[in-house]
């Protein structure tokens, strides 16, 4: 892996490429609102946005269904807040692109129309902690709400047999033959045996096997790049602490020995009979420390 950089072309993630495909966007989106029956795979668009911040290893998803803005932050297996920003940045994109396509001009008096905005993550870490949502003004300012605030709703398991509690189950499932197997593809391709088997995301495995086969091989490549870099900057970093911890060693060492150089001079010229104010102007300290190196020093 030497020699290699990181990628500014951000990857299809599984959960992009499964969710790019109608049939399964239609499936989550029933699941995020069972109530709406009437929805079907020409009612939703996806306007995923590709690429929105540099050197990004991962994509999130976004799609409009009717009066709906909905932005999912791609399935998090560690747990960071930071997926509030991530959401308002992709919001904020979703929104540009939205006013350029429907041609509206936000500088006119006529108010724009918007779709509702709801930001999801799907978390498939473990935590015991699991919050129903997270909030800007709680998690960045004490609970003080400021200009903005951005509500993200955080989904751990979905509902028995959905396209996310599947989702999920092949997470964990690729977690447990990656401990086994390590990063290999003999540990994706374990994996999708066993998630068809069980019908775990079934029918896409059966389409996409290969597809998915490359796509973590990919990921696993980056992630190790990735980790290298890491590794290597914090050696830089702690070369960088180590020279310092160096320089104050010798910095002090030196004031030291100018010190008691200073003292012994001090201690002479005391004894040829210069007065404590005289050395103390020689020497440039203060009288008091001329007094602490003769013993003058009042306790």
């Amino acid at each position: 892996m030497s020699g290699q950089t990181v990628k500014h072309k951000a990857k299809d993630s599984v959960f992009t490429d499964l969710f790019s495909k109608p049939k399964y966007l239609l499936q989550l989106y029933r699941a995020l609102h069972p109530e709406d029956r009437d929805v079907t795979e020409r009612s939703i668009k996806n306007v995923t946005i590709k690429n929105i911040l540099l050197n990004q290893g991962y994509n999130d998803l976004g799609f409009q269904v009717g009066d709906r803005l909905v932005v999912l932050v791609e399935a998090q297996s560690t747990w960071t807040v930071n997926i509030i920003v991530r959401g308002l940045l992709y919001l904020t994109r979703s929104y540009q692109d939205y006013l350029k396509r429907t041609g509206q001009n936000l500088h006119g008096s006529r108010r724009v129309e918007l779709p509702r905005p709801e930001i999801y993550v799907i978390y498939t870490g473990e935590r015991k902690s699991r919050p129903e949502k997270l909030l800007l003004s709680q998690e960045f300012f004490g609970g003080e709400e400021g200009a903005v605030e951005v509500r993200v709703q955080v989904i751990y398991d979905g509902e028995e047999g959905d396209i996310i509690s599947q989702y999920v189950s092949f997470t964990k499932m690729l977690k447990e033959q990656v401990r086994r197997c390590g990063r290999t593809k003999e540990a994706v391709k374990e994996t999708i045996r066993i998630c068809k088997a069980q019908e775990i995301l079934e029918e896409y495995l059966a389409e996409r096997e290969e597809e998915v086969i490359s796509i973590m091989e990919d990921l696993f490549d980056d992630d190790e790049t990735i980790f290298n870099m890491f590794v290597e900057s914090e050696k830089r970093q702690a070369a960088k602490k180590a020279e310092k911890r160096a320089e104050r060693r010798t910095q002090r060492r030196m004031e030291r020995q100018a010190a008691a150089k200073d003292r012994r001079t001090a201690q002479r010229m005391y004894g040829l009979g210069t007065s404590v104010d005289n050395i103390a102007m020689v020497l440039d300290v203060p009288v008091k420390i001329v007094e602490k190196w003769l013993g003058l020093a009042v306790k």
